[in-house]
């Protein structure tokens, strides 16, 4: 019998992580059966089993394919030199993920930002995925705090915030923009860019301005 290749068991495997994500994207996790995922890659079920014991399987390998991406882009932003504006920096983050697809997406974006979404939402059930994330979380803010110096020694903002603050804030708004494209569906990347423009603009007028931006607010009752 001939021997079967690496390369072919390794596409045979992506093949059913690409076809089992287009079914939990749309359908959810705990929405989609085995038997939609047998239907949607066209394969035998014995050679679905032979990679995958079952859906939690499938689900934790898709996991940590999503989260691994998701940390992959926001270290590769990283190295980026010379070092572009935090907006687009951003951009780039949000355009890698979402337009070039995540590595068991195509370039769909909402397609991409649901699943993310449902990944994270399955951290909060499985102690093994959620220790994937905050490890993950944990690496991406060790990232995240230099670059955050640097653009404060070269002013493009704030020198007086805790970097780690700002960092944290910076990865927030990388999630609730993705949050966004899978509830509300796709909106243009340049939408987040101009929102980070307009806020990192905020006192730019001087003194006066920083103290506007500083005074404590009391909301109406």
């Amino acid at each position: 019998m001939a021997r079967v290749s690496q390369e072919h068991l390794d596409a045979r495997r992506r093949q059913i992580l690409e076809g089992a994500s287009r079914c939990f994207a749309d359908n959810g996790f705990h929405a989609t059966s085995m038997q939609d995922v047998l239907r949607e890659v066209d394969l035998s079920a014995g050679a679905v089993y032979r990679y995958f014991a079952g859906k939690e399987e499938l689900i934790g390998a898709i996991a940590a394919d999503v989260l691994g991406a998701v940390r992959g882009a926001f270290d590769r932003a990283a190295r980026i030199h010379p070092l572009p504006p935090p907006d687009v920096l951003l951009g780039e983050v949000m355009r890698e993920l979402l337009e070039g697809g995540t590595p068991v997406v195509g370039g769909d974006l909402r397609a991409s930002s649901r699943l993310i979404v449902q990944v994270w939402a399955e951290t909060l059930r499985n102690e093994q995925l959620a220790e994937v994330l905050r490890d993950g979380f944990e690496k991406l803010r060790a990232v995240w705090v230099p670059l955050i110096e640097a653009y404060q020694r070269a002013g493009l903002m704030r020198a007086d915030m805790p970097a780690l603050d700002v960092a944290r804030t910076m990865i927030a708004a990388a999630q609730g923009f993705m949050v966004q494209q899978a509830l509300f569906g796709e909106t243009p990347i340049e939408v987040l860019q101009n929102g980070l423009r307009a806020l990192m603009s905020m006192g730019d007028g001087g003194a006066d301005d920083a103290a506007v931006v500083n005074a404590p607010v009391k909301l109406p009752s």
